[in-house]
């Protein structure tokens, strides 16, 4: 069922109290719990976002080039905008463990121009970031993935999974799944191909469910050429079992869908963002908010 026409293109994330949260015509919007639309926070340049434990918003601002959070008394407090004296990319998608150190991706999509992130022989990074409770920003995905975008951490801090989305040609389309271990790190030789989309859209946002199964936002209605094919509708959500079975498909007849949130009085409403619009789904199971 289509909620909005407009104002969600990512980043959807649900508070009990709030409703829903989307990234939008470069605002956060709000859809509260009676369906009435505001903007919650105007030019917010926001991308992925994440309520933490404590009930604050953490943001991915990709057009800053920050993560941020908005604390109780309104205040936005930074909380990575560089590693080693680069600036990052464009902060993309946010994940939390069980102990609040938030993961998050930094991909470079369009102009390339100002990247600043490099490794140490010189080579552009788009790679994968935790920061700790004590402010401290650790990379730990350099080069294992092409383009990071969409992440999920498994509630046990097991698994870590990883969207490949470089839509470019020749690109990497694929879904990644990496064991974690104690200290946040990812075991490199884990790395486990979940599904590969080839040539259509890859994955994008993504989202656990209370079962363990994964919804993953993904492919195209019609073929963006020469880049991305679509010789039938693929766009919508696809779910997984954690061993990485894909179990069944949802369209969603609107390019692109980018990303997805459980949420409702029940945890079992699947919202959708898909080219600006936004879209809900009822699910048999409750999702992990």
């Amino acid at each position: 069922e289509q909620v909005r026409e407009s104002g969600a293109g990512e980043g959807p994330v649900w508070h009990p109290k709030l409703g829903l949260l989307t990234s939008g015509d470069g605002n956060i919007n709000r859809l509260d719990l009676n369906g009435k639309t505001s903007v919650f926070r105007n030019a917010a340049g926001s991308n992925g976002l994440l309520f933490d434990r404590s009930g604050r918003l953490i943001v991915c601002e990709n057009r800053k080039r920050r993560v941020t959070r908005t604390n109780a008394d309104g205040s936005i407090s930074i909380l990575a905008k560089s590693y080693k004296g680069s600036r990052f990319n464009q902060p993309n998608d946010l994940t939390i463990d069980s102990q609040n150190r938030i993961y998050f991706s930094d991909p470079q999509y369009g102009d390339r121009s100002e990247m600043e992130m490099r490794d140490a022989n010189g080579k552009f990074v788009e790679g994968v970031y935790r920061i700790d409770p004590d402010g401290s920003v650790t990379r730990i995905i350099t080069h294992e993935v092409d383009r990071p975008n969409g992440l999920i951490i498994t509630p046990d801090d097991r698994y870590l999974f990883v969207a490949d989305n470089n839509n470019g040609p020749n690109g990497s389309r694929k879904l990644w799944r990496f064991e974690m271990t104690p200290d946040g790190t990812v075991n490199p030789s884990s790395q486990k191909l979940m599904h590969d989309w080839g040539t259509t859209r890859g994955p994008d946002g993504m989202k656990l469910d209370q079962a363990g199964r994964l919804y993953v936002a993904a492919g195209l209605n019609r073929p963006h050429l020469p880049q991305e094919t679509a010789k039938q509708p693929t766009a919508g959500i696809y779910v997984f079992d954690p061993s990485g079975k894909l179990l069944t498909f949802a369209p969603i007849p609107r390019d692109e869908t980018t990303n997805c949130a459980f949420g409702g009085k029940d945890g079992k409403t699947l919202f959708v963002t898909a080219g600006g619009s936004l879209w809900k789904i009822r699910t048999s199971s409750p999702g992990l908010l």
